[in-house]
């Protein structure tokens, strides 16, 4: 949930809130609030006093991703106007999760931000997912109702990892948990985009799990995500991991499994 904002800073960050909620007038589409982050008023206060914005949001302990900075000047009455002619579809982007302000006289200095995401590509985690799904592919197993027989290996895409994390930073930063990206692209359209020639496509995607032990266990308790990793049909795996920003901060894994076209 949002912070509440302190008196001095309310009337900008309301404003901030009326146009994103409106699309800055229907002029782009609506967005949802920013979370009000203290850190950033601290760092809003700096760059005030003349530090620059990304070392202003280093020094206040805000984890620096992408910020933008809008500096207006004008009456409580006159911000929305005001802010609505600056900067609208800055303040509007979907892209921001978090805003902070500083609020001295007429002046206010608001900044705009979304964290960096704590991603990984961790070539241990990776290998080690690898041998897990080799493992029980090696043996076959019961997915469900269905029992499969062994399946050679997989092997491991760098490729593939990067589609896989590229999916997962966006789910976390974004919060959205879906197999479809917010573009609309599905698995095997993220996977054609990086020029990876595709017959099939099948993507496994968790929430939570801490370790590759534990993802892995988590979707072959599952029958779906238990039959795509058995599939003989599939040779190539990827697999990345992200940190959630918003209220959901656990982390969001993508598992690709891919046949080459041959």
């Amino acid at each position: 949930m949002p912070l509440t904002a302190s008196a001095d800073n309310a009337a900008a960050i309301d404003a901030i809130q009326l146009l994103r909620e409106g699309g800055c007038g229907g002029l782009v589409p609506a967005a949802r609030p920013l979370r009000h982050d203290p850190a950033l008023d601290s760092a809003a206060a700096l760059w005030a006093d003349g530090t620059k914005l990304a070392a202003a949001a280093h020094a206040a302990g805000y984890a620096t991703g992408n910020l933008s900075g809008v500096h207006v000047r004008g009456t409580d009455s006159s911000l929305v106007k005001q802010l609505r002619d600056m900067s609208c579809r800055t303040i509007a982007d979907r892209d921001w999760l978090d805003v902070g302000v500083h609020h001295r006289g007429m002046d206010n200095w608001v900044i705009l931000a979304a964290r960096s995401v704590p991603s990984s590509l961790d070539a241990s985690l990776a290998l080690r997912a690898l041998a897990l799904v080799n493992d029980i592919r090696a043996r076959g197993t019961r997915c469900g109702t269905r029992s499969f027989g062994p399946a050679s290996p997989m092997t491991l895409s760098a490729t593939l990892n990067a589609v896989a994390l590229g999916h997962a930073a966006d789910m976390a930063q974004h919060g959205y948990f879906e197999h479809q990206d917010l573009s609309g692209r599905s698995p095997a359209a993220r996977v054609r985009a990086v020029g990876y020639a595709e017959k099939l496509v099948g993507e496994n995607i968790a929430y939570g799990p801490e370790t590759a032990d534990e993802v892995i266990k988590g979707w072959l308790s599952s029958p779906g995500h238990c039959e795509n990793m058995m599939d003989p049909r599939f040779t190539d795996m990827g697999i990345a991991y992200s940190a959630g920003q918003s209220a959901r901060r656990g982390l969001y894994w993508v598992q690709l499994l891919v046949a080459p076209a041959t």
